[in-house]
């Protein structure tokens, strides 16, 4: 007997319940639920570049870790301001 794995339609619909399961239930979070939700991605996603950046300098130090952090959010910033990286499309000329 096979498993989901081994069909591709029957993974697809999974994926798909999955997600809705996971829409439906943020619909239901109140703005304060939702902000809490926010900030805990926000930590978690910046103790992954913490670890990604002492993983990178092969250290430990957690002080240079974050210092790493800070020059890769620096590039970014220099990125964004110079209309390299924009969040809307351009309007057509």
């Amino acid at each position: 007997m096979g498993n989901i794995h081994d069909d591709p339609a029957a993974l697809k619909a999974l994926q798909d319940d999955i997600y809705r399961e996971k829409i439906l239930r943020s619909r239901k979070l109140t703005v304060e639920q939702r902000l809490a939700d926010v900030f805990e991605l926000s930590n978690h996603q910046f103790g992954m570049m913490l670890g990604g950046a002492m993983h990178r300098l092969g250290t430990r130090d957690e002080a240079a870790g974050w210092r790493e952090v800070a020059r890769w959010m620096e590039r970014l910033d220099r990125v964004r301001e110079q209309g390299l990286y924009v969040t809307e499309k351009p309007a057509d000329r």
